[in-house]
């Protein structure tokens, strides 16, 4: 449910930590199931935003996330990619709290001067913008912060330059890349008639058409405080870290927001079959998805399918990498995925890569007989525990890096849970049994019983190549 390894690697990739120092702490196996992760103090704001700090003096830098509660899932019909193209134009200008405007570049400019490193990322659910930087800037990056919340400076000419960087974007990172291109044709299946079907990124005939009142008209209506939420992770102490926040932040208004629930998909009463060939495909891809329950739907079923995921694809001793790669010799890899940090419905995942000479169909039949041999006899005790273990031992490193406890409780919060959810993970994790993991597994991934069929996906090269 709260994929803390994942997020580490994430986190460890990304560029703007590759100058601040990172924890080297000696982290023991989790064995205080009971105790808090990450000991985090919390804190609301008059104007409705919340504030999360989690302190750590170990090196003297600090990471500042605020996140949006909005994403790629709330935009308008018609204007996909808007939540990600807003995303970029923050950077093209925007007040500081009790100092000069920054123009168009400079927000960056300004957090490398300080000796730190910023980005931002969108997702369905939520947007968020984040700097890691010396302690004693922590003021300063506020300040930063809290004046793109509430005073955006987009020219409108930003607005065509930027369009074309996204275009490009997509270009680069889908059009041209024959497996994301897949992704996006299974997901448009597997959420028919949900927001979860459109790309974050966007459809490239509705990015081009993107205006700056799209983008002006969509800050206005999310971007707010009492959308929002303010992570403050590092060497800081929250009554600190709390002062700062109602001097700067507290002084935003709140707005009134609107309500919006997510489209529901009808019944799929099809069971898709996906094919695509394409000449850039050098080695073949077998998929299995399927639509499952996320942790805010069903929490009980999520850490089920959690730990199960763990059990089936955690790794090169996974039941599905052993089996597939390494006992039968049907493919260079394998893997079982699950995450349930979503708003709405989440997805699971079984895929492959045959080797050659091997038939696309016959990997589609041993997976299915990893399902059929899971249905039917659950997993073992020492299965169970092993992969409670390594889940839980997880948890605790992901304390050692400077920005994972923000980016972790960020993307849980964001995604409707709450910090005690985080907090008590390893504990939950613990309570999970082979009998919970088995019924998730038959409400789930029992075709005869699921509420939506998997798509099963072939992504192939071109014939004769």
């Amino acid at each position: 449910m709260y994929p803390f390894r994942k997020t580490t690697r994430l986190l460890l990739a990304a560029t703007f930590l590759t100058a601040m120092p990172q924890l080297a702490v000696a982290a023991s196996p989790a064995t205080q199931t009971s105790s808090k992760v990450f000991n985090a103090h919390s804190f609301v704001l008059d104007n409705g935003l919340k504030v999360i700090v989690v302190p750590n003096d170990r090196v003297p830098a600090v990471t500042q996330m605020v996140w949006y509660k909005v994403g790629a899932a709330y935009e308008p019909k018609g204007k996909s990619g808007i939540a990600h193209f807003l995303e970029h134009l923050m950077f093209k200008g925007s007040k500081v709290i009790g100092e000069d405007d920054l123009p168009a570049g400079e927000f960056s400019k300004k957090i490398k001067r300080l000796g730190g490193r910023d980005n931002a990322f969108t997702s369905q659910d939520y947007t968020a913008y984040f700097q890691s930087a010396p302690s004693d800037a922590l003021e300063t990056i506020m300040r930063m912060e809290a004046g793109r919340m509430n005073g955006m400076l987009l020219p409108k000419d930003e607005v065509t330059s930027e369009r074309k960087v996204i275009v490009e974007e997509r270009k680069q990172r889908t059009d041209n890349n024959p497996e994301a291109r897949f992704f996006e044709q299974i997901r448009a299946n597997l959420y028919l008639n949900h927001p979860y079907g459109t790309p974050v990124i966007g459809w490239k005939h509705e990015m081009e058409e993107l205006s700056h009142k799209d983008a002006v008209d969509f800050y206005k209506k999310w971007y707010a405080p009492n959308n929002a939420f303010l992570i403050v992770s590092g060497d800081v102490t929250p009554a600190d870290v709390f002062s700062k926040a109602i001097k700067i932040y507290g002084a935003i208004p709140k707005a009134d927001l609107p309500k919006l629930a997510y489209t529901q998909s009808p019944p799929m009463d099809a069971s898709p079959r996906l094919i695509m060939r394409d000449e850039q495909v050098k080695e073949p891809g077998v998929y299995k998805v399927y639509r499952t329950p996320s942790a805010v739907q069903d929490k009980d079923a999520a850490l089920a399918l959690d730990v199960l995921s763990e059990i089936m694809g955690g790794g090169s001793s996974a039941r599905i990498y052993q089996s597939l790669v390494v006992e039968q010799k049907l493919a260079s890899n394998a893997g079982f995925s699950y995450s349930g940090t979503v708003r709405s419905d989440a997805d699971l995942y079984l895929y492959a890569t045959p080797l050659p000479g091997v038939a696309p169909e016959r990997i589609e039949e041993a997976l299915n007989a990893e399902i059929q041999k899971l249905l039917k006899s659950g997993v073992s005790e020492a299965e169970l525990q092993d992969a409670k273990t390594r889940m839980q031992d997880s948890a605790i490193y992901a304390r050692d890096s400077l920005a994972g406890p923000a980016m972790i409780i960020g993307r849980a919060l964001a995604s409707g849970l709450s910090l005690d959810d985080v907090e008590y993970w390893p504990r939950d994790i613990s309570k999970v049994s082979r009998e919970d993991i088995l019924k998730a597994a038959q409400d789930h991934l029992d075709e005869d019983k699921a509420a939506t069929p998997p798509i099963v996906g072939f992504l192939l090269p071109k014939e004769g190549n």
